[in-house]
């Protein structure tokens, strides 16, 4: 039973908290809907700081299993695995937890309500944090974000192993220069369509203790105080019953920016009434004005330090539990031998082979003397890590990881090739002060590795991101700096090639595709990411992973950054053709797909499909198989993912995979926002890509396309 379903125990939980609200000041309960919040010592409530964060591992709180950034967890296309990657980090941050309880340690970061996972729809790839979301579908960001939150949260019928908190609600997707004046104009449509499943899905399934708004305005509403969104969808639509918190300084955005209000405590009543309980800042030091002008009624505040006790109840934290198992996790368990390998699993299932001309991968180190690894990323730590980062006890750069696979069996040569995104690496130097190097190297080597791409210097939050383009965005989807004359530098040399890209976004590597025999998406790929890059281009490791956002050919491509309507955004929308698709990513081993039935009539309990999948190649792999549907009537979006199965194959074995799609797979949204199963065809497609001429030229391979009446 999971923890969110022991309606008796949330009960219990509520009525002590009912108690411990009615015994407290009011000035005492304001004091609680504040993150820092203060001890009532006469109640014995301690002190708690709800601001902590656990994006890929827990952060910002000392040393920490890194996992790769989120966007490399969603090229898994695995919600079993990427809830055992976050049933690690809530094991590291209870033992992190307990020790720092026992040493006095109540600070910022130190606590187990996260704000993670962030579950918005990565919907232009200049958005500098869509890196921290699951990528651009709202189906596979569902599936990804329930795992993620039943992984933090656990299983225990009886306490929350933590608390997971999904943000921000919603429609939140950059430009992040402008984040905290923008309004987001969307269709009632997309909201629903697009904008809000992955949300719904973390609320009713993943039954999520705590859902954040967003900075900005939704339809003119700011987000954090938005009554449609957080009492008429979230908890009236949905059935909510955890805690909503605000983002860090967004309600005193709504008479700082936004101008939707003109006081401090105007603002604060705002948002209260409105159904956020929490704030991370401190408006709600002027809940008490708010309450004594009657702005405000004292029940309101009463339900939010009710909500907000609830969620402490059920970790076990506001009076020591001795039946609580998850207070003997020993401190030990951290950085563990068992959480790196784990970690360099991820990272090994995470990483996405876009190109392999001739087959150049695996490499054959019997047949190589020397290897040049050349690159601003070969030796880079911080773009193994991305943003929201913990701290790693050893972090392994793609250069470490080659390095420490080839041993002595072969030479590697190195060079920085030049800056991340300057045009010289010495500050006094001269423009392309590392282009003789390049040559020198690729001309000592057999072959050449480039790591190119971006780190979190570039692409990030704003504020974060430290670099001229200001914001955290991306300016347009080039290599940047010198990256692209590095790259073709080096291709001039007639080595064989093999393009290593770490980002946390699609990048416009046009030229790459059309000269370099071998590409690479590494992602952030997390502290062992070299390593776990070195094992799949020497072939220990099959590449297994998919792409979780499309890989556009330019910014022409796109529609303005800050036009939020779907039409012309992400495979479910677009009409060119892009670079790599959307579930794209080839293998070192191929797979069939025969015997596949599905029933020809939908019926109102869903359907099952069966497929007969096998391993025709020569080594172990996973496949991917994805189900999509497209509902066959005018002015509806492309074949959209609806089914996802992983099953690993020995060389020849076939196994059979079982797909269920509900009813509601087959169903649309009007611009009422409102779901709509109607009768007519639809489409159904089978296999492990994407439907597409893009994607068949790139693999070689087609999807079996069945039709269903839908009646």
């Amino acid at each position: 039973m999971d923890v969110m379903e022991n309606t008796e125990k949330i009960a219990e939980y509520r009525r002590h908290a009912e108690y411990l609200v009615a015994m407290m000041t009011q000035s005492e309960k304001v004091d609680q809907t504040l993150n820092d919040a203060p001890a009532i010592e006469c109640l014995n409530i301690p002190a708690y700081n709800w601001w902590n964060e656990a994006l890929h591992g827990v952060a910002r709180a000392g040393i920490a299993t890194v996992f790769p950034q989120s966007i490399g967890l969603a090229a898994t296309f695995d919600e079993e695995f990427i809830e055992e990657v976050a049933d690690a980090i809530s094991t590291e941050a209870r033992a992190k937890f307990n020790m720092q309880q026992e040493n006095g340690d109540r600070g910022l970061y130190k606590g187990l309500t996260f704000w993670s996972p962030n579950v918005n729809i990565f919907r232009d790839p200049r958005w500098g944090r869509g890196h921290e979301t699951f990528g651009e579908d709202p189906y596979l960001s569902s599936r990804m974000g329930v795992g993620f939150v039943k992984g933090l949260q656990g299983h225990n019928e009886n306490y929350l192993k933590t608390a997971a908190g999904v943000k921000h609600l919603a429609a939140h997707s950059g430009p992040e220069a402008i984040r905290h004046s923008f309004d987001a104009k969307v269709s009632t449509q997309d909201l629903y369509e697009t904008y809000l499943p992955a949300f719904k899905a973390c609320v009713q399934e993943g039954h999520v203790e705590a859902v954040m708004g967003g900075y900005n305005r939704l339809n003119g509403v700011p987000c954090c105080g938005n009554h449609e969104l957080l009492q008429n969808i979230l908890r009236d639509e949905w059935g909510f019953e955890g805690h909503v918190v605000s983002d860090c300084g967004a309600i005193e955005d709504f008479h700082a920016f936004h101008h939707f209000t003109n006081t401090p405590v105007e603002s604060a009543a705002i948002a209260m009434n409105a159904g956020c309980d929490l704030n991370c800042g401190t408006m709600y030091c002027h809940l008490m004005d708010a309450v004594k002008m009657g702005l405000v009624e004292e029940e309101r505040l009463n339900e939010a330090v009710i909500h907000l006790l609830t969620a402490r109840l059920k970790l076990g934290v506001l009076e020591k539990k001795e039946d609580n198992p998850f207070d003997q996790i020993p401190y030990s368990v951290v950085d563990s031998p068992a959480m790196q390998k784990l970690n360099r699993e991820a990272a090994a299932r995470s990483l996405v082979l876009l190109k392999n001309e001739n087959g150049l991968l695996p490499l054959n180190l019997t047949k190589i003397r020397t290897i040049g690894v050349i690159g601003p990323n070969a030796n880079n730590r911080k773009a193994l890590v991305g943003n929201y980062e913990g701290t790693a006890s050893r972090y392994i750069t793609v250069l470490e990881g080659i390095q420490d696979y080839v041993g002595d069996r072969a030479r590697v040569m190195t060079s920085e090739g030049c800056h991340l995104y300057q045009d010289k690496v010495e500050g006094l130097g001269e423009r392309g002060d590392r282009l003789a190097e390049v040559k020198g190297v690729c001309a000592c080597s057999d072959m050449v590795i480039l790591c190119m791409g971006l780190d979190a210097s570039l692409e990030g939050e704003q504020g974060d991101a430290n670099n001229e383009y200001g914001s955290g965005d991306k300016p347009d989807l080039n290599l940047p700096g010198l990256q692209e004359e590095v790259l073709e530098t080096a291709f001039a040399c007639g080595k064989p090639v093999i393009l290593v890209l770490l980002s946390g976004s699609a990048l416009a590597v046009n030229w790459a595709d059309a000269h370099v025999p071998a590409i690479l998406q590494a992602w952030y790929p997390g502290a062992q990411g070299g390593a776990a890059i070195a094992e799949v281009l020497f072939g220990d490791r099959c590449p297994q992973g998919k792409l979780p956002v499309t890989f556009y050919r330019s910014c022409e491509d796109l529609p303005d950054f800050s036009d939020y309507s779907m039409k012309g955004r992400t495979y479910r929308y677009m009409d060119s053709e892009p670079l790599y698709p959307f579930g794209y990513g080839l293998s070192y081993t191929k797979f069939t797909y025969t015997e596949i039935q599905a029933p020809k009539i939908l019926s109102k309990n869903g359907m099952e499909i069966k497929v007969s999948v096998k391993n025709t190649g020569t080594i172990a792999g996973t496949e991917t198989v994805q189900v999509y549907v497209k509902i066959c009537r005018e002015k509806t979006p492309n074949a959209q993912l609806k089914g996802l199965k992983k099953v690993a194959l020995a060389p020849g074995e076939e196994k059979t995979v079982i797909l269920s799609l509900p009813y509601q797979a087959f169903g649309l949204y009007d611009e009422d926002g409102r779901m709509q199963v109607e009768s007519g065809n639809a489409e159904i497609f089978v296999g492990g890509q994407a439907p597409g001429k893009r994607s068949e030229d790139l693999t070689g391979q087609t999807v079996t396309k069945l039709s269903v009446r839908i009646s």
